[in-house]
């Protein structure tokens, strides 16, 4: 019989296993969460060399932005090819960069005693140049750090201080992907010294996207745009625009939803996209449910135009909505250009047969109700072609199609009380004009009372795209030579109201 191991033995391989596990635990936390390199700093268990300096001002870290003036130690970490900062791509990205930020130095943007940042830099190429280039104090950001020269953070989430750096520097067209760029603008108005730089490199070189841009940063001056050569493929030309932030800012962040806005006049910018627009039918057709339909493939979107990238919000609002799979499903969200951008959609639906259908949709918000001039109470006429309306149903057409009524008595269909709510006044308080707005208008007719309201008011400058329905009293499909007797309005008032969009500088697009 073998004898029992000793109580001191069995002390000892427990305190052994248990430091094991604490060392894997600890791996795995710095490796997994936190994204740090194992290659540095005794196995990524202890603190780094104490001969290592730190930028100050950042909040609940105590070494994770550090500046190392020996070439050698700020290099990335290895990878699975070997060390990253010898390959071919890593060096032409360094020189690039230095070569950017020699040319700043030269212009008086930035200087060797300038606190730096480098936002959204996966392997710091961007941080390596400006040490090479004489500026010591530079630190990168990206989710997954990359120690000496990345620390884990996000652009729109950093890891600093207020009013911490005298220069911050984003690259690669980082900002173009950002999906939050009203909040990268913000933390980049609060990490920079008030009469700091930032330097954006953006692949976006149209002059609706740049106004966008410069309506983000509204906490800085502009101080100039120029556009010079890439370095490789992904971004053959770049705009290089360089930012001043002002001394006194009234505070970080966007504003709040809304603005009161009476009379408005639309920039310039969005009017050369009217310019560029699909030619309006200006003659009347003859199958408009034909023709109008057609025209859809015609349709020049303003994303097929424009970078959409810097906006605070994408909003799309589809008033007179019907069944969710119609235009919402159907249109917006299959065809509708959106840049992979998230829309916030608004359906705006007054008849209650609908309204079921938007219960349980996600990203949807409905508004029951109709869109008025006004808030009261009106008496409403579906309109229903007889015999049909369970087809109508089933296929998302007739029913929902409403028509303002005097009162309910000497109507034939179906007559519903229904609120109706100002609609102009409900799209100044939602939205503002430095958001991405989409509408799409389809309610029977009230347009000619809806339009004119969105332009008395000023509300039609913060829509950035219409697409209207006119409904006028147009050919019948089941009776050839017969108009609708629906509608009151002609196509050639239709027509009129188009025209005098466009001359306004409002991108609007005939609808089907």
């Amino acid at each position: 019989m073998e004898p029992k191991p000793s109580l001191l033995r069995n002390i000892l391989v427990r305190v052994f296993l248990f430091c094991v596990l604490v060392i894997g635990v600890r791996f795995a936390y710095v490796v997994t969460i936190r994204g740090e390199s194992c290659d540095l700093g005794d196995f990524c268990f202890f603190s780094l060399p104490d001969n290592l300096n730190f930028v100050t001002g950042i909040r609940q870290m105590s070494s994770s932005a550090i500046i190392i003036h020996d070439a050698v130690r700020s290099a990335p970490a290895k990878t699975d090819g070997g060390d990253l900062w010898s390959t071919e791509g890593w060096r032409k990205s360094v020189q690039f960069y230095a070569s950017v930020f020699h040319d700043l130095i030269a212009e008086g943007f930035l200087s060797p005693d300038s606190k730096s940042l480098c936002v959204e830099t996966p392997n710091g190429e961007e941080v390596f140049a400006l040490k090479e280039s004489g500026v010591p104090d530079s630190i990168g950001i990206y989710k997954k750090g990359s120690k000496p020269l990345v620390v884990s953070g996000k652009a729109f989430r950093q890891p600093f201080d207020d009013n911490t750096f005298d220069f911050i520097f984003s690259g690669n067209g980082s900002l173009d992907r950002s999906p939050k760029p009203a909040e990268f603008a913000a933390e980049v108005a609060r990490t920079l010294k008030p009469d700091g730089y930032f330097v954006v490199h953006t692949a976006s070189k149209d002059t609706y996207s740049f106004n966008s841009f410069i309506d983000l940063f509204n906490c800085c001056t502009l101080i100039r745009s120029r556009e010079i050569d890439g370095f490789d493929s992904a971004m053959k030309v770049i705009r290089e625009i360089v930012l001043k932030k002002d001394n006194e800012i009234l505070g970080y962040g966007v504003k709040p939803h809304g603005k009161s806005v009476n009379k408005c006049s639309v920039p310039g910018y969005k009017r050369q996209l009217v310019q560029k627009a699909e030619p309006l039918i200006t003659e009347e057709p003859k199958k408009p449910w034909i023709t109008l339909k057609r025209n859809i493939q015609n349709i020049k979107y303003l994303p097929s135009m424009a970078d959409i990238n810097f906006k605070p919000r994408y909003v799309y609002i589809d008033v007179g909505a019907r069944g969710y799979g119609s235009s919402i499903v159907s249109w917006f969200k299959k065809q509708y250009p959106k840049q992979n951008r998230t829309f916030e959609i608004y359906a705006i639906e007054a008849d209650k047969a609908f309204h079921e259908e938007y219960r349980h949709k996600k990203g949807v918000n409905l508004i029951p109700y109709a869109a008025w001039v006004r808030n009261e109470t009106l008496f409403f006429e579906v309109n229903q072609d007889p015999g049909r309306e369970k087809e109508e149903k089933e296929k998302g057409r007739g029913m929902g199609r409403i028509k303002l009524v005097q009162s309910s008595g000497s109507v034939v269909g179906d007559v519903d009380e229904i609120q109706a709510f100002d609609f102009a006044n409900w799209l100044k308080e939602t939205v503002t004009e430095k958001d991405f707005v989409v509408m799409k208008m389809d309610v029977e007719g009230t347009e000619f009372d809806l339009i004119p309201r969105l332009i008395e008011t000023g509300a039609i400058c913060l829509i950035d795209e219409i697409f209207l329905e006119c409904h006028y009293n147009r050919w019948q499909k089941c009776c050839p030579g017969e108009r609708s007797s629906k509608y009151e309005k002609t196509y050639d008032q239709c027509l009129e109201l188009f025209t005098s969009l466009r001359e306004s500088g409002v991108l609007v697009h005939q609808w089907w």
